[in-house]
């Protein structure tokens, strides 16, 4: 196989933390961009060529373009906190939209061989059932959906006028180590290992009836290397193939909590407006990138609580609102 030169935006968070490794192990040359904002040093590998910069910051981001000349650009910075979006709207749309634009610069005006991007499976809002298909089209309900729906579309525009080929990914609900379990707005079994950690009772907002499918990281790396051969100008769905309530999801958490030596129990907060079931089909990426998932649920909750258990302590930020009306009282304090 040939080695490449990669650079992957966000490679301090969940996915660029884990996808950065696993090319490292095969022997590429890999850079990243970070601005740390939502992932931690520590997730760093040391041998990565690490930027520490902010995306929306073009003339940074060009330079960084200009130094490395990347084969394969990985984007997969973004601020995903689809409840809170609609309170930060310009904050979402700066570090979503604006970033990606001026990724999508770099790689056109030092002729990147492709992009590949990590929408979400947000993008669908509730105007279908699902499980979701790649030939339904988007129609997100909230800000942060919408975002990674505007930048799909100027993928499309940018590979029609400038020749740019890219991959588009839409995944959901992934979760292991190196997850930011600080962040207050997002990861929901994230925050519930923080929550148990802390000692306090883990959260659901309303009933718990929503349903969602939670998928390990690991089954996503030799998918997203395929991505730099195949898939020129295609979209996919990737994540777990079964599906659960939160509700479910907190009992098996409960269990294995407790089954570790922590005490727990589960307080419902107010609903939040939010799709009711979100989850996805994945046949095409199975056909198509050899793409499965064997999620162990239970396991994998236990191996992040051995891993969170050992991290150092982070602040659980606030984020600073920029509409505070129908704000929902558990982000008040």
């Amino acid at each position: 196989m040939i080695m490449s030169k990669i650079l992957i935006t966000g490679c301090a968070g969940l996915l660029g933390s884990h996808f950065t490794r696993y090319l490292l192990d095969k022997g590429h040359s890999v850079s990243g961009i970070d601005d740390l904002s939502g992932g931690y040093i520590e997730n760093i590998d040391p041998r990565l060529d690490f930027y520490e910069r902010n995306l929306v910051e073009s003339k940074k981001i060009d330079k960084v373009f200009k130094d490395i000349r990347p084969d394969y650009v990985y984007h997969f910075a973004a601020y995903a906190a689809v409840g809170v979006s609609p309170f930060i709207r310009n904050f979402n749309y700066t570090n979503n939209v604006v970033a990606s634009a001026n990724v999508i610069n770099g790689c056109i005006n030092y002729n990147v061989k492709k992009l590949i991007f990590t929408s979400s499976m947000d993008v669908y809002g509730s105007a279908y059932a699902p499980p979701y298909t790649e030939d339904m089209v988007p129609a997100p309900e909230d800000p942060y959906g919408i975002a990674k729906y505007a930048v799909e579309m100027d993928l499309k525009q940018a590979a029609r006028f400038f020749g740019l080929k890219y991959s588009i990914v839409r995944p959901h609900n992934v979760f292991g180590i190196y997850q930011n379990i600080w962040d207050k707005y997002r990861n929901v079994l994230g925050i519930w290992i923080r929550q148990t950690l802390s000692g306090q009772p883990i959260t659901i907002y309303g009933d718990g009836s929503q349903i969602r499918s939670f998928s390990d990281i690991k089954y996503y790396m030799e998918p997203f290397e395929k991505l730099m051969r195949l898939g020129d100008g295609q979209t996919y769905n990737v994540g777990a193939d079964s599906e659960m309530s939160i509700l479910e999801a907190s009992q098996r958490f409960c269990q294995v909590a407790n089954s570790l030596g922590y005490e727990t129990n589960v307080v419902h907060l107010e609903p939040r407006d939010e799709v009711k079931s979100a989850y996805s089909d994945h046949s095409k990426a199975k056909e198509q990138l050899g793409f499965r998932d064997d999620t162990n649920f239970e396991d994998l909750i236990e191996k992040m609580f051995a891993w969170a258990s050992s991290q150092s302590h982070h602040q659980v930020k606030f984020i600073d609102y920029e509409i505070e009306k129908k704000m929902y009282s558990f982000w008040k304090s």
